[in-house]
């Protein structure tokens, strides 16, 4: 069996949710054996990405067999005379990688969890993002909305609309909005708004949720420990990426001033650059298998992990394949906490048969592979445009150290 051809297929969320775009492959084998796969995050438009994929296929991939992961990812991660933690090149050949272990569970007609090593959890709890009204439900007018990312009030009562369709943990980030310039410190309006909507989740949620702070690394070490004490006596799961990603000195200064654990990893790549976090002190790591560099990396990120008495929750703003890649590696780790998942009718409708989630928790499949086939109609009718935005948007310029705009974007 020998990878014999790849298709892409790029599709845009029409509520934003999840990304600018999804880049989703397909391989197939000279058997007639086709695996699905997600590339998460290169940082690149569409029909560049897109045409990266392809360039790594044709130059490393194909003709080989399938099984040979381990192969094609030292080939990959030394291309071009690189070997080191690459966000594009690792965002290309993790969704092909998923592919390939796609075809292998289906040639032998077994889940990807069962190549892994077996199910530890046969059940996986899950939290979500505090989304707007209307994106659950297509009838309302956007509009309308109210602001759930900055009014705690709001905030409080979408929270408890998560809490009864199962889910036993919801997820915020108030403070934004992001900026190119990298750290800088919060306003005090930006503080107090944080504080504020998190007293309010913690009042309308009680001890039936836990509750997950994000920050999108946008602060500085200072900022990050002022906001950080500020939210310790609401108890929250973790604290998360409160610097930005290429400040690991800064990470380590953070978890030794707050007692809230401190989860990091969505924009890492590798084992390496988690190594890195976890040695900071990093108690959550939390790898998109779409840009980490695969399933097989991400089984060895989580056991690094391990070695440091931390959990794996792995980030899932992307699409339901690279969802579903993640939910096999989680299935089998034991130092799995919990899965972040987005529930849209289109990330339900742009696979065939989405994998069982049922109050709250995601359902080991016995389906072969990962489980999903591609509903080509849907993703054909909802395609790319050049003019959309690559994945989440960060400010131009500056933010003024006085800011009030309560402008930004959040996954």
């Amino acid at each position: 069996m020998k990878l014999e051809s790849i298709t892409t297929h790029v599709t845009s969320p029409p509520t934003g949710i999840g990304g600018g775009y999804w880049l989703l492959v397909e391989v197939t084998t000279d058997d007639g054996i086709t695996g699905v796969g997600e590339c998460y995050g290169i940082p690149f438009g569409a029909d560049v990405a897109r045409v990266m994929v392809v360039d790594l296929f044709d130059r490393f991939l194909a003709g080989d067999d399938p099984h040979h992961v381990e192969a094609m990812f030292r080939r990959a991660y030394s291309a071009g005379f690189t070997q080191r933690p690459d966000v594009s090149m690792m965002g290309a050949f993790s969704g092909v990688e998923m592919a390939c272990w796609d075809i292998v569970g289906k040639a032998i007609g077994q889940p990807v969890h069962q190549l892994l090593g077996g199910v530890f959890h046969p059940r996986l709890r899950t939290y979500t993002y505090l989304y707007p009204p209307s994106v659950h439900d297509s009838s309302l007018d956007p509009a309308d909305d109210p602001d759930v990312y900055h009014d705690g009030d709001a905030a409080a009562a979408q929270a408890e609309y998560y809490l009864e369709l199962g889910f036993t943990a919801v997820k915020q980030d108030p403070a934004g909005p992001y900026a190119v310039q990298g750290g800088r410190e919060l306003s005090m309006t930006e503080l107090a708004r944080s504080e504020y909507n998190t007293a309010r989740l913690r009042q309308a949620v009680g001890d039936r949720a836990d509750l997950l702070f994000g920050t999108h690394g946008q602060m500085t070490t200072s900022s990050a420990i002022r906001l950080a004490r500020r939210l310790e006596q609401f108890d929250p799961l973790w604290f998360e990426e409160p610097c930005p990603p290429d400040q690991m000195g800064a990470l380590a200064r953070i978890t030794e001033s707050t007692s809230i654990p401190v989860a990091t990893g969505e924009r890492l790549t590798t084992r390496a650059e988690f190594h890195a976090a976890l040695a900071a002190g990093a108690a959550i790591v939390q790898p998109n298998v779409g840009r980490a560099g695969g399933i097989w990396e991400m089984r060895k990120i989580a056991a690094v992990a391990e070695l440091y008495n931390a959990q794996l929750a792995p980030h899932i703003y992307c699409g339901p394949v690279a969802h579903a890649a993640a939910a096999h590696v989680a299935h089998t780790c034991p130092n799995f906490l919990i899965l972040e998942t987005i529930h849209t009718d289109f990330h339900r409708d742009i696979v065939v048969d989405p994998l069982p989630w049922n109050d709250g928790y995601l359902e080991a499949t016995d389906r072969p592979g990962l489980g999903l086939e591609l509903n080509h109609e849907v993703i054909a009718a909802h395609p790319y445009r050049a003019d959309q935005p690559l994945h989440l948007t960060m400010t131009q310029a500056p933010v003024p150290s006085d800011n009030t705009n309560l402008t930004t974007d959040f996954d």
